[in-house]
């Protein structure tokens, strides 16, 4: 636990020092969003107010948060500890005990984990041999999951994927519905109970991580169907099958139940759309990522990484060479030891990683960046429902678990020969070398973090409400997008700090209006805030003509807006933005402004827009 909570905290050091002040330099926009999803969480709370659809966002249409990543269960939990704090420190606190949290779950499962004669897991608490013995090696493997490159690399703003904890629990469960024969079904490890547990589990997790969960079931579902074509497991299977599939029946009936409401406004709802809008061959994995190296590693600063991810936030693989030799090493081993009962996991653990590093892939090969004409068994999956909301290159964080768990098993195993004599010490110094030549170069340092601009006494101080009466509609200049956050800053704020509520247009979050029904980010642009948006872009003040002037008053009456507001610092996520060009050409479109604290002020003519 020291440990885990030391990483994490070293990794997000960069906040540490001033949480309200200081933004992820990838990945602001993310964060803003995150923290925009504490505030409104906290504000939904203590108002009465949906937590899954708010017409607070995207004036006057609304936003549909159940098909976005709404974390409704952490806005809730830690609502007392926003509203004391505010969402930007909340955001750092969640993220760090994610980070940690993930280590001591994988941790727990490991060493807590007992199995039987099959090698698989029988639930933790049950009797058997744990299944990693050796606490140390069972704390290799959790701190590898905890910190992999893809838990540090979406460390960068994902409260959601870094939610790893999350899957070590969801795995124990889901293993403990194969029961013990004869068990009453409500008794301790009976199938009533344990998937009563797991469907508890999954509402929470839909709520956290919906993306994650899927991955998580499908992996579940391949390693049991793996482990369960092995011949020597046949008796086992018929055994623990009825008990498995009336233990997944409660579990549907139990999530189905909790999960009603977020369900149809998933898949019924106002505002939905049907697939994410994301190119399915961009964000795959790069077939040479697996053998990279991570930006934010040892290796990374010392200049061996690569940029074969999307982006910054997704190096969802880069295991690097010689860890992929380690760990082709460690299975190696493992089998050599093994019995038919540990083989069938080894295979089912093997089998596994391949099925979802192959995905990862995508629909075509992509090779340092190319991507070819090669089909890949992702194709016809693109399209499919649920799997044309995901991205395929995020599967590939399927396989960083089974990593932990191959190096831990194989660190425990030389333990025991070390201890029987059954290796020469030569031979262990070698396997000592191997570990650290693997894991030295991923070890992770800080995320990269920038200042940014403050939220403006304006909004801080409480005079917006002398302008804008409850839920009216403030319009930010340039209007919120996700390269563009303040607006969403701004309303947090308001939230946290118990000042009432206000309406923006835009915002970022996915919505409908992107290509053959599909989403996109923000709305789709009317004509006022994509010119703004090109002049915070660009810092080029292009002429203004009476035309543009009839459209912005025309967008202003369509969005409702009472006031019209430009701060002096205006925070760009992947570019500067020239705060004057943006006075300039919004003077030029209503007329001059007014001047309250630090902001300047447009604010509704007495007959309208």
């Amino acid at each position: 636990m020291v440990v885990a909570l030391t990483l994490a905290g070293w990794v997000t050091s960069g906040l540490w020092a001033a949480p309200n002040d200081r933004a992820i330099t990838v990945n602001s926009s993310d964060q803003a969003l995150f923290e925009w999803l504490l505030g409104y969480g906290a504000y939904a709370l203590t108002h009465g107010e949906n937590p899954l659809f708010t017409y607070l966002l995207n004036a006057p249409d609304g936003v549909n948060l159940a098909v976005n990543t709404s974390i409704t269960v952490y806005a809730v939990l830690f609502a007392p500890l926003t509203f004391l704090i505010g969402p930007p420190a909340t955001f750092l606190v969640i993220l760090t005990l994610n980070l940690a949290g993930t280590a001591v779950a994988w941790y727990w499962l490991l060493s807590r984990l007992r199995t039987g004669s099959s090698g698989t897991g029988t639930g933790a608490g049950d009797t058997g041999t744990p299944f990693v013995p050796s606490r140390l090696a069972a704390a290799v493997g959790g701190l590898f999951c905890g910190f992999a490159p893809a838990m540090v690399s979406h460390a960068n703003a994902h409260l959601n994927w870094t939610a790893g904890w999350l899957v070590p629990i969801i795995v124990w469960r889901v293993l403990a519905l194969r029961g013990r024969s004869g068990a009453a079904p409500l008794a301790s490890g009976g199938w009533a109970r344990n998937g009563l547990i797991l469907g508890a589990l999954v509402a929470a997790a839909f709520s956290i991580a919906a993306e994650g969960l899927f991955f998580t079931a499908l992996a579940c579902g391949v390693f049991l169907g793996v482990w369960a074509l092995d011949r020597s497991r046949a008796a086992e299977v018929r055994d623990a099958l009825p008990r498995l599939l009336r233990g997944l029946a409660v579990t549907a009936v139990v999530a189905t139940s909790l999960l009603a409401y977020p369900l149809y406004l998933h898949f019924l709802g106002p505002q939905v759309f049907h697939g994410t809008g994301f190119d399915a061959r961009i964000h795959s994995e790069d077939l040479l990522a697996y053998g990279a190296f991570p930006e934010r590693s040892l290796a990374g600063v010392a200049g061996l990484g690569t940029s074969l991810a999307p982006n910054e936030t997704e190096e969802n693989s880069f295991f690097g060479v010689p860890l992929l030799v380690l760990t082709l090493a460690c299975l190696a081993l493992l089998w050599r030891a093994a019995d038919p009962g540990r083989r069938a996991t080894l295979r089912a653990l093997a089998g596994t990683a391949a099925v979802f590093a192959v995905l990862s892939l995508g629909p075509r090969l992509k090779i340092n960046g190319t991507i070819t004409d090669i089909p890949l068994p992702y194709a016809p999956l693109a399209g499919a429902p649920v799997f044309n909301a995901a991205l395929p290159a995020r599967l590939a964080m399927v396989v960083t678990p089974i990593v932990g768990i191959l190096l831990a098993l194989a660190l425990d195993l030389l333990r025991q020969r070390r201890a029987t004599g059954a290796s020469t010490p030569r031979r262990l110094r070698l396997w000592t070398a191997g570990y650290v030549v693997a894991l030295l170069p991923v070890v992770p340092v800080s995320l990269l973090t920038v200042e940014r601009e403050p939220v403006p006494q304006f909004i801080t101080s409480g005079q917006w409400r002398d302008h804008v009466s409850p839920g009216g509609v403030l319009a930010p200049v340039p209007f919120t997008l996700d390269v563009l956050p303040d607006g969403q800053r701004w309303q947090a704020y308001a939230f946290a700090h118990r000042q009432g509520e206000f309406a923006i247009p835009s915002g970022f979050f996915l919505g409908p209006g992107g290509p053959d029904g599909r989403g996109r980010i923000g709305p789709v642009p009317r004509a006022t805030d994509a010119l703004l948006h090109e002049v915070a872009r660009t810092g080029v003040v292009p002429p203004v003509t009476d035309a543009d002037r009839a459209a912005a008053r025309a967008d202003l009456r369509y969005w409702n807006a009472e006031v019209v507001v430009l701060a002096d610092r205006v925070h760009g996520a992947k570019f500067p933005v020239d705060a004057d060009a943006l006075l300039r050409v919004t003077t030029d479109l209503l007329g001059p402004p007014q001047r309250v604290a630090d902001v300047w002020l447009w604010p509704a003519p007495d007959g309208g827009w």
